[in-house]
């Protein structure tokens, strides 16, 4: 099995493409994985630009770059400017929202987060307390226990349920308590897919402890 993925990855590149172009199965997958290959890896194409062009949104070469990448995979692309996010980090926050307003501008960095974490099929989950709010990092398609089991192995073993609300739901009506009056705030079981931006409350019970 392993010989025959190795040849398969030999004939790939000798046409020069990027393993991570190639239609592999699951097994495969598992093989090449243990390999580290560089062009197996994903990738997110950030263009730095100028500041000036960042913010009027022209490059001459952009349209260039963009017909590269789209034939050599088509990746994302992020035009990004590396001097506007240094000048903005060093602003006071409500100055770095005022001049954003002003000028019709906004920070890369989100975007660029976002993607990086989709493109190695990243989501997180938030979970909060009376002191923390604390952001977690787990493999898409993760169900419930796995994900409890990224806070602790004992929330795996001895997993009961989850309550979940969705963070645009509590952003947009302000409580706990409001999410739960609108009938958003659910309870879910161990076959539940965590979707990017939950926020879960886990419930467990282990031998000798009670429920969290």
């Amino acid at each position: 099995m392993m010989l025959l993925v190795i040849l398969q990855v030999k004939a790939w590149l000798a046409d020069e493409k990027d393993v991570r172009l190639g239609d592999w199965k699951a097994a495969d997958i598992e093989i090449l994985n243990t390999f580290q290959l560089l062009s197996a890896k994903p990738v997110v194409y950030l263009v730095n630009m100028t500041e000036k062009d960042y913010q009027r949104k022209k490059n001459k070469f952009l349209p260039k770059i963009h017909a590269w990448v789209q034939e050599h995979g088509g990746e994302p692309i992020i035009p990004f400017s590396g001097v506007f996010e240094r000048n903005l980090a060093d602003m006071e926050p409500a100055d770095a929202a005022k001049y954003c307003e002003e000028n019709k501008v906004q920070s890369a960095l989100p975007k660029i987060i976002k993607t990086g974490f989709s493109a190695i099929n990243l989501i997180y989950f938030f979970t909060a307390g009376p002191d923390e709010v604390k952001c977690w990092q787990i493999r898409r398609q993760s169900k419930a226990p796995q994900a409890a089991g990224a806070i602790h192995t004992d929330f795996e073993r001895g997993f009961i349920c989850a309550e979940v609300m969705k963070f645009e739901d509590l952003k947009e009506l302000g409580s706990e308590s409001a999410v739960k009056a609108a009938g958003k705030y659910r309870q879910e079981g161990k076959t539940y897919v965590v979707q990017d931006g939950d926020i879960i409350f886990f419930k467990f019970n282990v031998s000798g402890g009670g429920k969290k």
